[in-house]
């Protein structure tokens, strides 16, 4: 390819040329992060490799600059594969060594990337791409427009939109319009015409018949649900705070620091039994809560969602008498009540799964109905073909039970308001809103299914975090050796206890979650599973018992 050496001249010239002898690790979201101020050449070398990946998947890929949940001045990049999942797991090391290849070994390393992957060099690459809110975010658009401009790839450049919906984009693309539209008028009309099918707001005669209070943590979110309400008419009032007008994105709002602080956000005047929730800050996580009676704070996370959803469409797959396996996908973060409800009474399948959407998106996909979500709200429903085919035949049939072809009319509805390209925080909301609907409950009822076990998550500070190994879905430690043990001994003078502890993925920290009967026992528990971590793998700074 010619173009390769055409990137040894723009470094020759020090543009993007790399900055730092620090290596960038690929991230759980399937891309690479960090302070926006360092991503210049990040950013050049991640649309490098994003042409090679639509050459070898011979379909449009997408880029999208976000950094999700973090704060403002951070920023990040990820490839978006051409049925809006994430990028293939065997690409992983390869855009690894790429991002952190010496200037003059990049184009050996563009090369090496061709040849282990066999690509056709001379296929047409097509990327699409869009960006958050942040400020940083034109820069590193025009760093990436740069690279992709080199390889006279075909472009298009959505502006601002949340990450969900770049997602979305790719794959309305690449099915040729059977999944939608590729535009942002094309989601927004999917989405709510499915949603109308299920409120049927014209019987309400011009009132609303749901109202919710948003956080957009200043993000990109709010923006859109915006633009989303137009389509809605009175099915779905919605009140949103945080929307960028003010205020910084993710800071003290936005659902990261609803569910790590388990307080309201600032800027939502949460009122009594209200429906309010938050979205962070690219839009791909949404979180409830409401203050009671009794003025307590209650949240529902993300395995609340996941309950929600499951209970409902396994109701909705036996009403429509379909032989359909419908699973759930947790991690090890979610709450052990939410995986007792599901398993003992819901009796639906739980696949515990490693930390990050990349493995939650990919073992939903076993799944006739595959429901996956992670506790911090991200998350959302996977219909195989086989399942779509078979709701479908059941809806159009013009003969057979009239209640299962109902129930199947219903479940397609569902379908598409579902994004399932990834998790999506808009499509969430219009989902439990359906469903709240569908069920005639209140928030509270919701919340009411089942209590969550007390829990506390915490940071340890530790030299090296590759000391830590984990096992069994990040449930297990195998080494340092002896960890395990003493983590198994702590936990056994706990009553309905458990604690893993697993390494970032990003810094050189170990996080620890604890659950057990009452809060004051699982921020016991944490804290000693931290101080045992510290002593055993190496801890740097302050010891967790002066952080308890």
């Amino acid at each position: 390819m010619e173009e390769i050496s055409s990137v040894s001249v723009i470094l020759r010239r020090n543009i993007f040329s790399r900055r730092t002898e620090k290596t960038f690790n690929f991230t759980e979201s399937a891309g690479f992060r960090g302070k926006a101020v360092d991503l210049d050449w990040i950013v050049f070398r991640v649309g490098l490799l994003s042409v090679l990946y639509s050459k070898y998947k011979k379909a449009t890929v997408g880029v999208m600059i976000t950094a999700s949940h973090n704060p403002e001045p951070d920023n990040g990049v990820k490839v978006v594969g051409p049925m809006g999942e994430m990028m293939e797991g065997s690409w992983e090391l390869s855009a690894t060594e790429l991002i952190n290849s010496r200037d003059e070994d990049l184009e050996l390393t563009l090369q090496q990337t061709i040849n282990n992957f066999c690509i056709d060099a001379t296929w047409p690459a097509s990327v699409y791409f869009a960006r958050d809110t942040r400020p940083s975010s034109p820069m590193l658009a025009e760093a990436l427009c740069k690279a992709l401009e080199m390889f006279h790839c075909t472009v298009k450049d959505y502006g601002i939109l949340s990450t969900p919906q770049l997602h979305y984009m790719v794959r309305c693309d690449n099915t040729h319009g059977s999944y939608g539209v590729p535009t942002e008028a094309g989601y927004y009309e999917k989405l709510s015409k499915a949603f109308l099918a299920i409120m049927q707001p014209e019987s309400n005669k011009g009132q609303y018949i749901a109202s919710v209070m948003i956080d957009g943590a200043n993000g990109v979110g709010a923006l859109k649900a915006a633009d989303i309400s137009k389509y809605l008419k009175h099915s779905l009032s919605m009140s949103i705070f945080n929307d960028g007008s003010h205020g910084k994105l993710n800071y003290k709002c936005g659902a990261d620091h609803v569910k790590v602080s388990q307080t309201a956000p600032e800027g939502v005047p949460v009122e009594l039994a209200a429906r309010c929730l938050s979205f962070d800050g690219d839009a791909d996580r949404v979180v409830y809560y409401y203050i009671d009676e009794g003025g307590k704070f209650s949240l529902l996370d993300g395995d609340k969602i996941a309950t929600l959803v499951a209970g409902f469409l396994n109701e909705m797959v036996v009403a429509s008498g379909l032989n359909l396996k419908l699973g759930v996908v947790q991690t090890a973060y979610a709450n052990g009540s939410s995986t007792n409800y599901i398993s003992n009474v819901l009796k639906v399948p739980v696949s515990c799964v490693s930390t990050g959407v990349k493995h939650l998106h990919h073992r939903a996909a076993d799944y006739d109905v595959g429901v996956y979500f992670e506790a911090n709200g991200h998350g959302t429903v996977l219909f195989s073909d086989k399942a779509f085919n078979m709701i479908r035949k059941i809806s159009n049939a013009e003969s057979g039970d009239t209640c299962q072809k109902e129930a199947a009319d219903k479940l397609l509805s569902f379908v598409d308001v579902v994004n399932q390209t990834v998790g999506d925080a808009i499509s969430d909301m219009l989902l439990v809103e359906a469903i709240l609907h569908e069920r005639g409950w209140s928030i509270q009822q919701w919340n009411d299914l089942y209590n969550d076990l007390p829990n506390r998550q915490m940071k340890v500070k530790v030299r090296e975090r590759t000391v830590i190994v984990t096992t069994d879905a990040e449930r297990k430690t195998t080494a340092p050796a002896g960890l395990q043990d003493r983590i198994d001994e702590i936990v056994s003078k706990y009553p309905v206890a458990r604690a893993f502890v697993r390494p970032s993925g990003t810094e050189d920290i170990v996080r620890v979650y604890a659950e057990s009967d009452t809060q004051e026992k699982a921020d016991s528990l944490a804290c000693k599973v931290a101080q045992a971590v510290y002593d055993m793998a190496g801890g740097d700074g302050d010891r967790p018992a002066e952080l308890c």
